[in-house]
């Protein structure tokens, strides 16, 4: 039998393996605030429709495409400018010029200048520049009431005819009135109203103070004025 070999010593043992740390940088925990302000300090968004919203932006009224006029200008400048420039082709080409050229060139070389026919013209000429400035200086629509906004690039605008009946909605619905005529115009609010029963003054003053909260639930840029009268109906 061989004897067992001897157990190693102590002091020949090998050193402790050390664990290999990898060399990165360990992500940082994300900070709270320092003083997290409470939910309660933060102020809610503005609102467009209470304090300050009532009022809005003040809009104006939509600019109309002057469709109509314009297209009569136009066609008016084409036929004169194609029958002239079909002329001149003419003349060039060797052809006597037209009559209506003709005709035209020697009355505006020898009529003098207060006769009726250059005066006429020079009127209608004169109305019908007058007619395309203020056109092109005047938005029209005048059939719509612009809106309050609460932003300047938001823009509404409300019918005339849809004005005059929810004011006239609103009119039938006070007691005592039978028949309610509403027109609305830029400025006013005219009201004809029929009184069937109660006090007419009682009626009316109601009358008026539901046309005004009416109105002032638009939210006209521009409100008109309301104006009422009453007529007392017995049959």
């Amino acid at each position: 039998m061989t004897p067992d070999p001897d157990p190693p010593a102590r002091d020949s043992a090998p050193p402790p393996r050390r664990a290999a740390v990898p060399l990165t940088k360990e992500p940082e925990e994300p900070r709270e605030p320092a003083e997290p302000g409470p939910p309660e300090d933060h102020a809610p968004p503005p609102n467009p429709t209470a304090g300050e919203g009532d009022r809005g932006h003040r809009t104006h009224r939509p600019w109309s495409a002057r469709r109509l006029p314009a297209t009569l200008v136009a066609s008016v400048i084409l036929v004169a400018a194609v029958a002239a420039l079909v002329d001149v082709v003419a003349v060039r080409a060797g052809r006597p010029a037209a009559a209506w050229r003709r005709h035209l060139t020697d009355a505006l070389a020898t009529r003098p200048v207060d006769d009726v026919w250059m005066l006429t013209g020079a009127a209608v000429a004169a109305a019908v520049g007058v007619w395309l400035i203020v056109l092109a200086l005047t938005p029209g629509l005048r059939h719509w009431l612009p809106l309050r906004s609460p932003s300047p690039r938001l823009r509404a605008s409300l019918d005339r005819n849809g004005t005059a009946a929810l004011l006239r909605d609103a009119a039938m619905r006070v007691p005592g009135v039978g028949k309610a005529r509403i027109r609305v115009r830029r400025h006013r609010v005219k009201t004809r109203a029929d009184v069937r029963f109660r006090d007419p003054q009682q009626v009316k003053d109601d009358l008026t103070a539901a046309l005004d909260e009416e109105r002032d639930r638009l939210a006209l840029a521009r409100p008109p004025r309301i104006v009422v009268r009453m007529r007392q109906r017995t049959n």
